[in-house]
């Protein structure tokens, strides 16, 4: 299911009508009109396929549904609210005159042009996103600056850069769509049709030993057409995307100190290393073996920015070697599974991640103490974040796999 960012005003006044159970008086309150209001109560009932409003005599009034809806609405309103304060706070220098509360007169197409643009840095490359003209994300880029009085766009060599003022202010659209987007995952578990997207950042670790497992429950036990994308990459993507809204959690070890004042660390269990070869390796069963023994043979070394590769790289005293041993880096086991069936490599990873390898006889842990190699492995979310049920549950199981 596809969901679009409707327009703000339409979201104030389907709020108005819950506080003051009459459409006359949310017109009034947002400067619509009535025929306006009744429209934009339409569309998103329309949109949601279920009633938000009891129509009475005496007014209207929230259904279950809408009450489910109208929390998300608020906290994407309130996001928007934050987002025009820091992008003032931070507004480089005067622009032209602007309006006030200028977050409550934004557009549709204006928030999906500065979000694309922030996402692309160039027109051109966001209007192919968008599937519309450039001059058209031109112009609502330009409006959206006469509306806000705001600088939002800076002309660079291959393209735009936003301002920081611009930047606080997309940051903040963001997540405000990802809360519409979970009302809408909300109203959809309520009436018995989930279509509840999540997204997981997955590190390595977890992608074998707890993932897999907590995946395959939360289908078992779910109808609907609830869907779960699973996404790697390096921990600095991962952490953007989980702090834009993109991802909703990520799975893997932990940072320390927290990466970021807007997300949580929920540690779960502590993680120790081993160094790992194949089955047949030279060094396997050998007895007393250390560190220095190893480095006769190439190693498979995760990337240094990783806790793993830290590790990796301060215990072989790297800088002091004449020639390092690491002949690849890489973060993937099917790379390093691949590797491993070819030649006489080591490399370094949680005896947990190689847990269905070693099962089959693939790869085993050589008997070298690692030292001080224990790493907590947890969750990683967005402080404001509210899961819906369905989210929440997931996080359930997923504690469970770590127990």
């Amino acid at each position: 299911m596809t969901i679009l960012f409707p327009n703000v005003r339409h979201l104030l006044a389907v709020q108005e009508v819950a506080a003051r159970s009459r459409i006359n008086l949310a017109a009034a309150a947002v400067h619509l009109s009535q025929p306006a209001v009744t429209q934009a109560v339409a569309k998103l009932e329309a949109a949601l396929s279920a009633r938000l409003f009891d129509r009475r005599p005496e007014g209207m009034f929230p259904t279950e549904v809408g009450e489910i809806f109208l929390r998300r609405v608020a906290r994407a309103l309130d996001l928007l609210k934050e987002g025009e304060r820091l992008a003032r706070k931070k507004a480089p220098r005067p622009g032209p005159a602007g309006r006030r509360d200028f977050h409550r007169l934004t557009t549709a197409v204006q928030l999906r042009a500065l979000t694309a643009v922030a996402q692309t840095g160039n027109f051109s490359h966001a209007a192919q996103q968008l599937g519309v003209s450039q001059p058209a994300v031109h112009r609502a880029a330009r409006d959206l600056e006469r509306l806000s009085g705001l600088v939002f766009f800076d002309p660079v060599r291959r393209g735009v850069m936003l301002t920081p003022a611009a930047e606080a202010f997309a940051h903040n659209v963001r997540l405000a769509r990802a809360e519409i987007r979970q009302g809408y995952y909300e109203v959809g578990e309520y009436l018995g049709r989930d279509s509840t997207r999540i997204a997981v950042g997955a590190m390595p670790l977890s992608r074998t030993a707890i993932l897999p497992g907590a995946i395959d429950r939360l289908l078992s036990e779910s109808a609907g057409r609830l869907q779960l994308h699973c996404v790697d990459g390096p921990y600095g993507a991962l952490l953007r995307d989980l702090r834009f809204g993109e991802l909703d959690v990520l799975v893997g070890a932990l940072r320390d100190p927290v990466p970021a004042d807007d997300v949580v660390q929920e540690p779960l269990f502590e993680d120790t290393l081993s160094v790992v070869a194949a089955r047949d390796h030279p060094l396997a069963g050998q007895p007393n073996l250390t560190l220095e023994d190893t480095l006769a043979y190439p190693w498979i070394a995760p990337p240094q920015p990783t806790p793993t590769g830290t590790y990796l790289y301060e215990s072989l005293r790297i800088p002091q070697l004449p020639d390092t041993p690491v002949r690849v880096v890489a973060n993937s086991l099917v790379l390093v599974r691949g590797l491993m069936m070819r030649g006489d490599y080591v490399t370094i990873m949680s005896h947990k991640q190689i847990e269905v390898e070693q099962q089959y006889g693939i790869m085993s842990p050589l008997p070298i103490d690692l030292g001080d190699s224990a790493r907590p492995i947890g969750l990683t979310y967005r402080a404001n974040w509210r899961p819906t049920p369905t989210q929440a549950r997931f996080l359930d199981l997923i504690r469970e796999q770590a127990v």
